[in-house]
């Protein structure tokens, strides 16, 4: 078990309350699908090992309705069925813009996405993926706790 460096929200609440700004854009004004919202912040909190974010988005997910199957599925989404091609994009562009020192982010995923959504709805879809990058990078790097529930 990893010890907690730093509990950033008392050290810098006002860099805690900038992201939550960016936070309250996304989940207030943002034109995104709620169930998309879901599946990219479980995304991003995977690929970035964030044990903290996965926990929390996982029960905000099931809390909204999302069943066992999908939320089992979303870290192997390109071996499943269940998943929309609307879905599929966002996923894909998640995986793109969280790895962005990889790959960049590709010329196909863009299509892509723009196949789905309008510019609007892809700066705002960027913009939450931005944000639970900062989210999961903050508790990854400061060791932030996840709650152990049995």
């Amino acid at each position: 078990m990893m010890t907690p460096r730093i509990d950033y929200t008392k050290t810098s609440p006002d860099a805690v309350q900038a992201i939550l700004g960016l936070e309250q854009y996304v989940a207030k004004r943002a034109d995104i699908d709620p169930g998309l919202l879901h599946l990219l912040k479980i995304r991003a909190s995977q690929i970035n090992g964030c044990a903290f974010c996965v926990d929390m988005h996982v029960k905000e997910a099931r809390a909204a309705g999302h069943g066992e199957q999908w939320l089992a599925l979303i870290d192997v989404w390109r071996e499943s069925p269940l998943f929309s091609d609307r879905e599929r994009a966002v996923l894909k562009w998640v995986e793109s813009v969280t790895l962005v020192s990889e790959h960049g982010a590709p010329d196909s995923d863009f299509t892509e996405l723009r196949a789905h959504f309008t510019p609007n709805e892809i700066v705002d879809l960027t913009v939450a993926i931005g944000t639970i990058n900062v989210w999961n990078r903050l508790a990854v790097a400061m060791r932030v706790p996840h709650p152990i529930e049995h």
